[in-house]
């Protein structure tokens, strides 16, 4: 039986990640090779549509985007000069493959192709209604909502139908939508999921992050902005559309903490250099009299970097990944899971053998695996372990799409700091505070406005969870239990 990786069940699951091209010869390569560059925004599965100016061509897969887009048949049926793609980590939805996107419908107007990353907060209240409506879902993904939002909408043109279904939805969303009319780009109006423009030529690029932009030969134009819709017409014209009232930015801070690759460029900001910003913040906050600095890789490599230049304490590779270790597996008995950190991680004995250690993780979710990670140094011979995480304590959950354990799963919410320490065996432990982490990002402090969504970590969610609310009489934690896009 196949089933996710039992030793990457203790990190944030990524969102999802979207790519458009307009205006190219063959797309659906393009989009193949952007999908790429977004493989670790999520690696449940993949799926590019394409038009080819009379229908439209779809193929979705179960896995990752090598395997399932790497076929020339594959990509000579996607006919077409525009295309969509999407890698999925599902947050809202079962892992199947009708939940794998683009979702693709034919409507009044003509077909519909959508590929979404973020979560729809009140998408079951929605859902319910339009159900009530004699609306029939073909599948369980909080997308559908939207297809059948814009279906039933009473407004004339198609650009009208799609603003109305988006007044309706609360939560956050990037979409790329196709239709015979054309491409269209947008963010949610607080822009909590990232999604950038770039330019090939003629060619108009739409990518999660900035990285895919750079696979494809895309120069990178701007961000689209929060609550604003690009429309790339069949013919190459381009226009913007702000159709909701100007609300103050939230951007997801995690994407600087973990999810954004660090060549990834956000919101005008190099993803690397904040990261390493972060180390050396979290050097000035948790000092400690140690030998070596040691990330966890790979996530915690740009920050202890930082940690190590602004401490004067040396880094070293103390631990070494294995790239080889796949994110299913077959399931193994009690002992062999036990072990079984090991075959992605393995300590540098030798270099480790009697020093004072400073591990660097950018977060601690469950705390399992910084258990093992601790346990191994020891084993190695560290005489002291010390471990500093790059965030704050992640306390609550997300809903915005990440997938993120329930809360009484989240080691912060049920142990401070102390109990964090006994629980993962650690000589110490210390996070950077929520002020350090603005102060990393270039802010004096987080403020009574902050300008990034860290619900996460303070528990204020910028827009209404209108499912969360009329759940919580029931069980206030239950909902993530149900939630996997």
């Amino acid at each position: 039986m196949l089933t996710t990786h039992p030793f990457d069940d203790d990190k944030l699951r990524e969102e999802c990640g979207i790519f458009g091209v307009s205006g190219m010869e063959g797309a659906a390569a393009a989009v193949a090779l952007g999908l790429h560059a977004l493989q670790h925004r999520g690696q449940e599965a993949a799926g590019i549509t394409s038009w080819d100016g009379n229908q439209f061509h779809t193929h979705r897969a179960m896995g990752h985007v090598a395997g399932n887009f790497d076929r020339d048949d594959v990509i000579r049926a996607l006919h077409g000069n525009s295309a969509c793609g999407h890698v999925r980590y599902s947050t809202t939805g079962e892992t199947a493959i009708r939940n794998v996107q683009p979702l693709y419908a034919e409507l009044a107007s003509g077909g519909f192709a959508v590929a979404h990353n973020g979560n729809i907060s009140n998408a079951m209240r929605l859902r319910r209604d339009l159900v009530r409506r004699g609306a029939i879902f073909q599948s369980t993904s909080d997308t559908e909502v939207i297809i059948h939002l814009v279906a039933t909408s009473q407004y004339r043109t198609l650009i009208d139908r799609f603003i109305d279904a988006l007044k309706q939805v609360e939560g956050a969303y990037s979409l790329i939508v196709m239709t015979p009319e054309g491409m269209i780009a947008c963010r949610d109006p607080l822009g909590i999921r990232p999604l950038v423009m770039g330019k090939l030529d003629d060619t108009i690029v739409f990518a999660s992050e900035t990285v895919a932009l750079d696979v494809v030969g895309a120069e990178y134009v701007r961000d689209v902005e929060p609550g604003e819709l690009v429309i790339v017409k069949a013919g190459g014209e381009i226009s913007s559309h702000k159709p909701f009232p100007q609300s103050a930015a939230r951007p997801c801070i995690f994407e600087y903490v973990y999810f954004s690759r660090p060549d990834s460029i956000a919101e005008d900001r190099s993803v690397y250099s904040v990261r390493k910003a972060i180390g050396a913040q979290l050097a000035t906050e948790a000092p400690i009299e140690a030998d070596l600095v040691v990330p966890v890789p790979d996530s915690g490599v740009p920050a202890a970097i930082g940690y190590a230049q602004e401490s004067g304490i040396p880094f070293e590779l103390g631990i070494i990944r294995s790239h080889y270790v796949g994110r299913t597996f077959i399931q193994p008995g009690d002992k062999v899971r036990h072990l079984g950190v090991k075959l992605k991680h393995n300590a540098n004995r030798e270099l480790i053998k009697g020093k004072r250690i400073v591990l660097i993780d950018d977060s601690i979710v469950r705390g399992t695996t910084s258990l093992k990670i601790v346990q191994m140094m020891r084993e190695a011979g560290a005489a002291e372990v010390h471990m500093r995480i790059a965030s704050p304590p992640t306390r609550h959950s997300c809903f915005y799409g990440v997938d993120t354990p329930e809360r009484t799963k989240l080691l912060a919410a049920k142990l401070d700091v102390g109990g964090m320490t006994d629980f993962i065996h650690a000589d110490s432990l210390a996070f950077i505070s929520i002020d350090g982490l603005y102060k990393a990002l270039g802010e004096s402090s987080r403020a009574a406005q902050p300008k990034y969504c860290d619900a996460c970590f303070t528990g204020e969610y910028p827009t209404p969870l209108t499912d969360q609310d009329e759940l919580a009489p029931v069980d206030q934690f239950a909902l993530l239990e149900e939630r996997v896009g």
